[in-house]
């Protein structure tokens, strides 16, 4: 008889030891390390009839019929199994058209932030539509499941619905329904009976995701996991869970605000740029198809301190408003605290302005954030940024028609930035007139413009920026002060 075997996974990155470590030896995470028995596989010649062999519910999905022959690539339909639309638009345009039959979708994001919304949205309007769909749950009953589906528009009826916890107890629906959609909330929650750990441990977590995974690749199912993300804002469980899935979204933004962004860190079917950006209501989560009109909508003209980027998310553009606010140091030792920024790029752009331009910030108290809960991590907005900073230190409000993009350089010189039609046009259409730009892209645009003859000149005007004093210079002319 087989023994069984026990090994100590590290619950950070899911490294296996024989031993037990304070610390573990791959990613040096301090009291991580966790017991995990493993059961041995058990023949199916040996198992009793009416018994049930540990980790054997899903076997007879997952076991191919005969042998496979290999085919020519050329020999293969690409349209043979063609997209799923999930109904949503902002969810199709970041899968990068719709659900892939056979796909494995992981879906992470803070709790509370609309995970499980947006999944039973999305399963409950495709089960409107007339396809085969099973929601299970692992963390609420069937009646809150309904009473959070009464309040959400379009959810039908013939949503098939299970609350189960055991990877095993999915074998019968599965083989019953043979749905096209199946959502698990979540994977954290799901157990198998060949490990013998608690739920929600790297051990279980990975084994439930396997057995899952190769049902939905045999039965040509999109298989959607819900997943918790670390305090960290990393997804829970191992790393390897990631290279499982074809697909990685997360689910960004802040609890008190509306806004909410879908992501996507790995797409084996598409573009890992695109963002879809969702609205939170009482009735459940709504396509933003113009965020950049939502974003800009409380924006402040007359105060010093703000300055708007148009930033590139994927093949959209999105203009997002970027505040900063200079006060003197009271105890000696300046703070600089960020939000919706990064902590690095700030305090690099500080830096910059004190060395290569004539703003003091050594003894100021330095604080930015980007408005609306949005996160901003593109080289393209550091222009931006830097006027803001400079903005509020010199009490010279940006003009309210002008927006800034570019990347700065430790040497202060402003670097070229793709894609600036898009941006230019996207500016120019929510009634800014002028986008100061390096001027790299500015001989770029004017030799594009020359080329195409008379008639093809941008809407707003390009204003070229060489280095960043020059920006503090442009700012000082044109600036307007606060109002008394």
């Amino acid at each position: 008889m087989a023994r069984r075997r026990t090994v100590h996974c590290c619950q950070a990155c899911g490294a296996q030891h024989p031993r037990w470590h304070g610390r573990c030896p791959d990613c040096g995470e301090w009291e991580s390390l966790v017991e995990e028995t493993f059961a041995p596989p058990v023949a199916p010649a040996a198992t009793a009839p009416g018994s049930r062999a540990p980790g054997g519910g899903l076997a007879g999905l997952v076991t191919p019929v005969g042998e496979e022959k290999p085919r020519r690539l050329a020999e293969i339909d690409a349209d043979a199994s063609p997209r799923i639309r999930s109904g949503e638009g902002e969810l199709d345009r970041v899968l990068g058209g719709g659900f892939v039959p056979g796909s494995v979708i992981l879906l992470g994001g803070d709790p509370g932030i609309g995970k499980s919304t947006l999944a039973l949205q999305v399963a409950g309007g495709l089960a409107a539509a007339g396809r085969s769909v099973l929601y299970v749950s692992g963390e609420e009953s069937a009646e809150q499941i309904r009473l959070r589906a009464s309040r959400l528009p379009g959810v039908g009826g013939g949503l098939q619905v299970l609350t189960s916890t055991r990877v095993e107890a999915l074998a019968g629906p599965l083989r019953e329904l043979a749905p096209s959609v199946v959502v698990i909330d979540s994977i954290q929650t799901i157990q198998t009976d060949a490990i013998e750990s608690a739920a929600g441990s790297v051990a279980q977590v990975r084994e439930s995701a396997a057995q899952l995974a190769a049902t939905a690749k045999r039965s040509n199912a999109v298989l959607l996991l819900i997943g918790h993300v670390t305090k960290d804002g990393q997804l829970a469980g191992p790393r390897v869970l990631e290279h499982l899935v074809d697909v990685v979204l997360t689910f960004e933004g802040d609890r008190h605000h509306a806004f909410r962004l879908l992501r996507t860190v790995k797409n084996r079917f598409g573009s890992t740029q695109e963002v879809g950006v969702f609205s939170m209501a009482g009735h459940g989560l709504e396509a933003v198809g113009n965020p950049s009109e939502l974003f800009l909508e409380e924006r402040s003209t007359r105060a010093p301190g703000s300055c708007v980027v148009p930033l590139l998310e994927g093949s959209r553009p999105m203009l997002v408003e970027l505040q900063a606010l200079v006060a003197p140091a009271p105890y000696g030792t300046p703070r600089r605290t960020t939000l919706g920024l990064e902590d690095a790029r700030v305090a690099l752009l500080l830096a910059v302005l004190d060395r290569r331009s004539r703003v003091d910030l050594l003894s100021q108290d330095v604080y930015a954030k980007a408005a609306g809960g949005v996160r901003v991590a593109e080289p393209a907005a550091d222009l931006a940024i830097a006027l803001a900073i400079a903005s509020s230190r010199l009490d010279r409000a940006v003009p309210p028609d002008t927006a800034a993009v570019g990347e700065i350089g430790l040497g202060g010189e402003v670097r070229r930035v793709a894609r600036l039609d898009a941006r230019a046009a996207e500016a120019a259409r929510l009634g800014f007139r002028r986008l100061l730009v390096p001027e790299a892209c500015h001989r770029e645009q004017v030799a594009r413009t020359k080329g195409r003859g008379s008639g093809a000149d941008p809407d707003c005007e390009l204003v070229p920026i060489r280095e960043v004093a020059e920006a503090v210079d442009w700012l000082e002319r044109y600036g307007g002060s606060e109002p008394g």
